[in-house]
């Protein structure tokens, strides 16, 4: 059976303790967001495949009257987890709604066009900004959580700079008509 991205999100999260799918999906939105994101309809459709794989194994755990499954890692999906990490990344995906309209800028106003930088980089400060409140308690991090968020801190700076940057390259340049 060949696993999603998000399966392997999945067996990661509950690795260290069992949790139920709006653990997953809280967890998810607190760190790999940043750079993996995963949604309630990836979540609990591989929740379901993963547990008939026998990869993780599901029991209820009722909260407030709430029907509530949690979910734990058992021995074959601990070492499926492991084989993937094991082998060399395969994909790299960037996917920023931004470049893409900044790539296509050139049917706007230069001003218009600016905006979209603009928007990009207070984009970037903003997930700056929260990336550095999860920071507050690396502390508490494993040492590769911590390390990851040390990368994104740095990205996101980067990128905001960068945008800034090409703000002022675009507005020293002369001006492309549209066409």
């Amino acid at each position: 059976m060949e696993l999603s991205a998000t399966a392997y999100v999945i067996l990661g999260m509950v690795r260290k303790e069992p949790r139920s799918g709006y653990e997953i999906k809280a967890l998810v939105d607190n760190s790999t967001r940043f750079f993996w994101a995963a949604s309630y309809g990836q979540i609990y459709p591989e929740l379901r495949r993963l547990a008939e794989a026998g990869l993780i194994v599901g029991s209820e755990r009722p909260t407030g009257g709430r029907k509530r499954t949690v979910y734990e890692i058992t021995a074959d999906g601990e070492e499926e987890l492991r084989a993937w990490l094991r082998q060399p990344p395969q994909v790299l995906e960037t996917r920023d709604e931004g470049l893409l309209k900044l790539f296509f800028a050139g049917a706007l106003t230069r001003e218009e066009a600016l905006e979209i930088l603009r928007a990009m980089r207070a984009q970037r400060l903003e997930a700056n900004a929260r990336l550095r409140a999860i920071g507050e308690m690396k502390g508490e991090m494993e040492l590769f959580p911590r390390t990851v968020l040390e990368g994104g801190i740095e990205i996101t700076e980067w990128y905001a700079d960068w945008c800034e940057r090409m703000e002022a390259q675009i507005l020293a340049s002369p001006e492309e008509r549209s066409s």
